[in-house]
């Protein structure tokens, strides 16, 4: 009988680390096959995304910084083209990302669960359009890869931390 109910109690334990591990999903890596590596994963446990700094040209997404909780990642990319921030709302989270690429990434929408849309770049090259595998999942933190312009992009999504 103990060993029905030890077995019952370990068969719970997975299933609920099974459901918990479905909060989170990836979408990527989006772009060209240049540039180095980079990730903001530890970035994430500073606290949400608050904030996203773009440098873009007339044809392409330069660089790159989020700013996790009051933190800022490092910068990634080139020095070339208009830097813009984007501040978002207390409260305020990423729930979809699109843009287009080729060999680099050309451009970037955000989309809030606000119903802000924030468009970067030019609307040339392939198409993609990212969003969380799972219900009340967010954009938690981005990777991909960057030279003096961002090369690639991938996508990380996850609950919105508490």
């Amino acid at each position: 009988m103990l060993t029905i109910a030890l077995l019952a109690l370990l068969c719970a334990s997975a299933s609920a680390n099974d459901i918990q591990a479905r909060s989170s999903s990836y979408n990527g890596e989006y772009g060209g096959g240049g540039g180095q590596r980079f990730s903001h994963s530890t970035n994430q446990l500073e606290g949400p995304i608050t904030a996203i700094r773009i440098r873009f040209n007339r044809h392409y997404i330069t660089g790159l910084q989020v700013r996790y909780g009051k933190v800022w990642s490092d910068y990634v990319g080139g020095t070339d083209g208009h830097l813009e921030d984007i501040v978002l709302h207390p409260g305020e989270s990423v729930i979809q990302v699109s843009g287009k690429y080729y060999d680099y990434l050309r451009k970037l929408v955000f989309v809030t669960d606000k119903g802000r849309y924030l468009s970067f770049g030019e609307d040339v090259g392939t198409s993609f359009s990212a969003v969380p595998l799972y219900p009340n999942a967010v954009l938690r933190f981005i990777s991909g890869r960057a030279s003096t312009l961002i090369n690639a992009i991938g996508l990380h999504w996850g609950a919105y931390p508490k």
